[in-house]
C-alpha cells in the first residue's frame, strides 16, 4: 500500500467532512465515495457517524449497499465509527424493523446502547495500538451503540474507562475492518484515524 493511502468517506449521511479532515491531518489522502466508481478508486474507506438507517437506507437507493457488503467481504480496510460500527456489525440488537448491514465484523451491537440524542457524553477511553496508549482518549458519545459481544476473530481495542458506564467496550478490530461506538472525528486527537491510516498501509 502507498505511504499516503487514498481513503475514502461515505458520503451519503453524517460526519463526512469531519472525517475528511481528520484523515487529511492522519497521512492519509481523503475522498468522499457516493458512487461504486468512487468506491473503486479508494485504498479503503471510512463510513461516519449519522443514522445508521438512514445510512443503509440511502446505500440502498444509490445501488452501493451490495458493493460494501462486497468490500468489506473482499479485505477493503473499513473504519466505521458510531453508525458506522453498526453497521458493520453482523448482529445488531435494537435494529429497526428491516435495517440491515454490511457486515464483516464478527460482534453483537446494541443500537443506541447509551441513550438517545440528550444522554450524549463525553469520557475517558483506553485504546490498544495508538500512539502514547497510557493517555486516554476523549470519547464522544452520541446516541452510541456499544458492543454486546465479541466473536471468534474480533478483538476489543477499546474501553470506557470510568464513570456509570466503566469497562463497556466501545471499540474492536479484526485483520482489516476498525470500528468505534464514539466519534473520534469530533476532537483534535487524530490517534484513531492514525490508528486506520496504519492498518491500511500495512495491507
Amino acid at each position: 500500500m502507498p505511504s499516503v493511502p487514498v481513503i475514502g468517506v461515505l458520503a451519503l449521511q453524517g460526519g463526512v467532512r469531519e472525517h475528511l479532515d481528520a484523515l487529511g491531518k492522519s497521512g492519509a489522502e481523503p475522498r468522499s465515495v457516493k458512487t461504486l466508481a468512487q468506491l473503486g478508486a479508494v485504498d479503503a474507506l471510512v463510513i461516519p457517524g449519522g443514522e445508521s438507517s438512514a445510512i443503509e437506507k440511502l446505500a440502498r437507493k444509490a445501488e452501493m449497499l451490495e458493493p460494501l457488503r462486497v468490500a468489506s467481504a473482499g479485505g477493503m480496510p473499513i473504519f466505521g465509527s458510531c453508525a458506522g460500527m453498526i453497521l458493520l456489525a453482523d448482529r445488531v440488537v435494537g435494529a429497526i424493523e428491516g435495517q440491515e448491514s454490511i457486515g464483516g465484523l464478527n460482534v453483537t451491537v446494541e443500537r443506541n446502547a447509551f441513550g438517545r440524542q440528550r444522554q450524549s457524553f463525553e469520557s475517558g477511553i483506553a485504546i490498544a495500538g495508538i500512539r502514547d496508549p497510557k493517555r486516554d482518549f476523549d470519547g464522544v458519545f452520541i446516541r452510541a451503540p456499544w458492543v454486546l459481544e465479541v466473536g471468534n476473530g474480533c478483538e476489543v481495542i477499546a474501553r470506557i474507562t470510568s464513570g456509570p458506564h466503566e469497562g463497556r467496550i466501545v471499540g474492536v478490530r479484526n485483520d482489516t475492518l476498525l470500528a468505534t461506538s464514539f466519534h473520534p472525528e469530533l476532537t483534535a486527537d487524530y490517534r484513531v484515524h492514525e490508528l486506520f491510516v496504519d492498518m491500511v498501509r500495512k495491507l
